[in-house]
């Protein structure tokens, strides 16, 4: 037993802050490793009763994603994998005392739900996320739709079926009741979305409506202040998603800045109206406000917490941060660890050993990001990416893939999500499962 654990009457107190794909793969392998055996306490916190993987959401939003059977319940699988479960969020923190406060929750009557609560903890980690950045761009926050969690996703699916009903109604719909959808930003999510969204519209054209919208009566438009699409990835892949997304009717408007959003679409710098009734905003990341009023934890100014590479905070040995809420340094390099799922997950695995470490009195291991390369599901249209950049040294990124293969590594990340929370035998049944109920069951969700 360490010296942590006999100076102490209980056992070790760890409160993970955000169930995401991160916190919660964490939570779940503490409880497996820790809590199991009476050596940790671990309490995960959200705002949220059911966890959905974030890189799905533009599936939700489109409709070819049923959200409600792919979540999961947190307070079930906090039974089963040894940890507690506390809905809520964070309202202050005080280091001195290692309390973390939680705010009360109110209900629709402005009645509170939930009181205000206080937790006390050995070690803290973060792992809270990001939300979509709109740079301060006047009119984003009113006019446009995001897609940061669950319930926005879910709130742009009915707007997508009201619009389309509304044309499907008439037998001749005016230009103010065209679906006309502009997605600001160019990276995975707006090309992903871009693609899913026209495979959606496509399916309900399918459907015994009135009368399926003719083509001139949709319209998509992507917008991105690069001059290519994807601008993180290799010039080639870009190339060709460009390619793809020209092929199935979305317009690209590359190298130009939007400055405004009003309630008929995006003013850009050189003076260009992109016209857009339906407007998203999938451009660049920034964390939770909340963090920067942390106790005088540091941050950055997207609000990211600064750790070192240990993924413990600057100021404080006791609290960690780890995914696109943490600004992470690497190695040798004058860049820091990119806002990915694969670092997320990386850094989750890390923590676990990390953390058995820090209770056996043992020194910590440092992260480095291993780049594994990056892919990009176009729907059914297509999938393309590179695999396995960080191993051809200076060839990083030659390796590209696509079609059939594409789909399959794209697939696997999730199950790989799936295996880190349930283990091997449950994602083999569950996919088996699948694989047998699909052609029962409906393309797109209509309601």
């Amino acid at each position: 037993m360490s010296a942590n654990e006999t100076m102490t009457s209980h056992p070790h107190r760890i409160v993970i802050v955000g169930g995401g794909a991160g916190g919660l793969e964490l939570a779940t392998m503490l409880g497996n490793k820790l809590g199991k055996r009476g050596r940790a306490e671990i309490t995960l916190i959200d705002i949220a009763t059911t966890h959905l993987w974030k890189p799905l959401l533009h599936e939700v939003a489109a409709g070819t994603l049923n959200s409600s059977e792919d979540e999961l319940n947190y307070l079930s699988h906090a039974r089963n994998h040894h940890f507690r479960f506390r809905l809520g969020t964070v309202h202050g923190l005080n280091r001195a005392r290692r309390e973390l406060r939680m705010a009360p929750i109110l209900d629709e009557d402005g009645s509170e739900t939930v009181l205000e609560r206080v937790l006390t903890y050995d070690t803290l980690v973060f792992a809270v996320g990001s939300t979509t950045n709109d740079f301060g761009t006047p009119g984003v926050r009113e006019h446009c739709f995001f897609l940061d969690r669950r319930p926005q996703a879910d709130e742009f699916h009915r707007h997508l079926l009201n619009r389309y009903f509304r044309v499907a109604s008439r037998r001749e719909a005016s230009v103010e009741d065209h679906i006309n959808i502009g997605i600001a930003g160019a990276g995975a999510t707006g090309v992903e979305l871009a693609a899913e969204l026209r495979r959606a519209l496509s399916i309900m054209g399918t459907h015994a409506l009135e009368r399926p919208p003719a083509d001139d009566e949709i319209k998509f438009t992507l917008i991105e202040g690069a001059d290519r699409v994807l601008p993180a990835l290799p010039p080639k892949i870009s190339a060709n998603v460009a390619e793809v997304l020209r092929s199935i009717g979305i317009e690209l408007v590359l190298g130009d800045r939007i400055v405004s959003a009003d309630e008929g679409g995006f003013h850009m710098d050189s003076g260009r109206y992109v016209k857009a009734k339906t407007k998203v905003w999938a451009a660049g990341i920034r964390a939770p406000d909340f963090l920067a009023s942390l106790d005088d934890l540091e941050t950055n100014k997207i609000n990211q917490l600064m750790v070192r590479t240990t993924l413990q905070t600057t100021r404080d040995d006791s609290i960690f941060a780890f995914g696109d809420c943490a600004s992470c340094p690497r190695p040798g390099r004058d860049d820091t660890v990119p806002p990915r799922a694969q670092a997320s997950h990386q850094q989750a695995a890390l923590l676990v050993k990390s953390i058995q470490h820090r209770l056996d009195g043992k020194p910590l291991a440092e992260y480095v990001y291993k780049d594994y390369g990056s892919l990009v599901n176009l729907s059914r249209f297509e999938t393309v990416g590179t695999l396995m950049g960080n191993l051809r040294g200076k060839q990083a990124g030659n390796v590209m893939i696509e079609g059939w293969l594409a789909r399959m590594a794209y697939l696997m990340l999730y199950k790989m999500h799936l295996w880190a929370l349930h283990g091997t035998g449950w994602v083999v049944v569950s996919t088996i499962g699948h694989w047998l109920i699909r052609s029962g069951k409906p393309q797109l969700k209509l309601h």
